[in-house]
């Protein structure tokens, strides 16, 4: 068991060391969005609603074909691919790189390599699911995407698209400022006066 848990940790380490090597060049990049994201200053949430808003604001005024809607987005990735390792050191300065930095895209990197684990595990779930009980997987598979079929029927697409993409670009500083457990502790604290009642009024 200790040995497995050695081996995992190895395996960890050194894919989060190839994932920093690969993404050196973007360093000064992330960490500026990793500190847009967490909320260090509080306005910060204001700008990525606002910056959100007006990206589909944009998208809804040009109406584009989806062709064109990915061929642009395509493009764009290809231009900031090519230019960010160019611009980003002239524009952060690569020589103010310290250890915090240093650290700090180290942990990110590995948070990236954690959540890429998880999402294979999930898929390798669900294929034993697969083979294991057949009619589980193809019940909640057809029920869940029946659900998202309709709740797509209901919602306009680019608003719904607007509302996943907001909530995605707020759930990190949401997490670090603890929000969804303060209101979850909140809820549980009124459950549990609800229940309480009715104890009483049974008795």
């Amino acid at each position: 068991m200790v040995e497995g848990d050695n081996k995992s940790a190895n395996m960890l380490a050194q894919e989060t060391a190839q994932l920093e090597e690969q993404l050196q060049a973007w360093g000064e990049v992330i960490l500026a969005g990793d500190r847009v994201l967490r909320w260090q200053k509080p306005w910060f949430p204001g700008v990525l609603v606002a910056a959100t808003t007006a990206l589909f604001l944009l998208i809804y005024y040009l109406d584009p074909s989806v062709l064109t809607g990915v061929s642009s987005g395509v493009m764009l990735l290809c231009l900031a691919d090519y230019l960010v390792p160019t611009l980003a050191p002239r524009v952060f300065g690569s020589n103010k790189w310290t250890t915090e930095q240093q650290q700090r895209f180290h942990e990110i990197c590995g948070n990236m390599v954690k959540m890429q684990r998880r999402l294979l595990g999930w898929w390798r779930r669900l294929c034993t699911l697969k083979e294991e009980k057949p009619k589980m997987y193809f019940t909640s598979v057809i029920s869940s995407l029946l659900a998202l079929a309709w709740i797509g029927q209901q919602v306009h697409n680019l608003l719904l698209t607007y509302l996943i993409v907001t909530l995605l670009l707020l759930l990190p500083g949401l997490n670090q400022h603890s929000v969804f457990s303060k209101y979850t502790a909140m809820a549980k604290r009124e459950i549990n006066k609800l229940i309480k009642k009715k104890e009483k009024k049974n008795e």
